[in-house]
């Protein structure tokens, strides 16, 4: 098609339009003088009408709103995927904001070497809000832990990442059959890898994410992370064999001890008690989710690695 964008930008979002506005706002300051680019908003089924807020947007955008009932974050990602004409598909959140080269960053990438996932770098925008801070810590750690290389489950969250239209179809798009909507961004990294993508951070492709927390959501949250995971586990394990616990012991012991390194800061104490925490939380979700018995997860390809040629 002469007239495709470079690359689509997919938004999923659910009730949340004072967050999905100040994306949009993020999007329309992109950098982006020498390629095109589209924006698909997928409503998972939220209970307010979007369409007077999409269309505020319609004369600085390329933007399209699709709507969908209630199926969670993946199917919303695949549902805009479905819908999306780009080269290359970038995916952020409702609650993220992107910095101005974000979008650049990635399309230089992929023009470079598109035989691979990019994974960008996700700040927390709630500064005041040590919850907020405390979660975003235990991701920015994971991250910098994934791009020394050494991690035996390297992943990227699945509201800063960027590949191939056509990669993504043929891996199969994001599993919806994890339970509490997590953990299909680490399925998917996952069966990419299988697939013979390279896993490739681009720190310098960020996006500012405002999660508002309280303490009990923070504990649901990372308890949810728990229920995932394991499920995730135990499908790959199915897939493809290999170890059950995806670190070593001592990274979990850097993480419960990272806070410590923020010398300045009068709240690292509490960072550390709340990693701590999450960390407990998650172990409880995993436990919860092994006594439940769930049933097998349908991933969504098995197919063999893609020849790399």
């Amino acid at each position: 098609m002469a007239d495709a964008p470079t690359a689509t930008i997919v938004v999923p979002t659910f009730a949340r339009p004072a967050l999905l506005r100040r994306c949009l706002d993020g999007i329309t300051r992109l950098e982006a003088a020498t390629f095109s680019f589209e924006v698909v908003v997928v409503d998972d089924g939220g209970p307010e009408p979007l369409d007077a807020l999409v269309a505020a947007y319609r004369d600085r955008l390329d933007l399209r709103l699709i709507r969908q009932s209630r199926a969670g974050p993946a199917a919303a990602r695949n549902a805009g995927v479905a819908v999306a004409r780009g080269r290359y598909l970038v995916f952020i959140d409702d609650d993220c904001a992107p910095a101005p080269a974000w979008l650049a960053e990635f399309v230089r990438e992929l023009m470079r070497d598109d035989r691979r996932l990019l994974g960008g770098r996700v700040e927390n925008a709630l500064i005041d809000n040590l919850y907020s801070t405390a979660s975003e810590h235990i991701a920015q750690f994971v991250y910098e832990y994934n791009r020394t290389g050494t991690a035996l489950e390297p992943f990227f969250t699945a509201n800063n990442i960027a590949l191939s239209a056509q990669l993504f179809r043929a891996i199969g798009g994001f599993t919806t059959s994890i339970p509490s909507a997590t953990a299909e961004d680490k399925e998917f990294c996952d069966r990419s890898r299988a697939h013979g993508l390279a896993l490739s951070p681009v720190p310098s492709a960020v996006v500012y994410h405002a999660h508002d927390l309280t303490f009990s959501q923070f504990l649901r949250q990372h308890f949810n992370y728990g229920r995932g995971i394991l499920v995730f586990r135990l499908t790959r394990r199915r897939r493809a064999g290999g170890a059950f616990l995806p670190e070593p012991a001592k990274f979990y012991v850097r993480l419960l001890l990272s806070p410590m390194a923020r010398s300045s800061s009068p709240s690292r104490w509490r960072l550390t008690a709340l990693v701590a925490m999450a960390q407990l939380a998650t172990l409880a979700g995993a436990l919860r989710e092994a006594l439940a018995s769930p049933p097998p997860v349908k991933v969504a390809d098995s197919r063999p690695p893609m020849d790399p040629s």
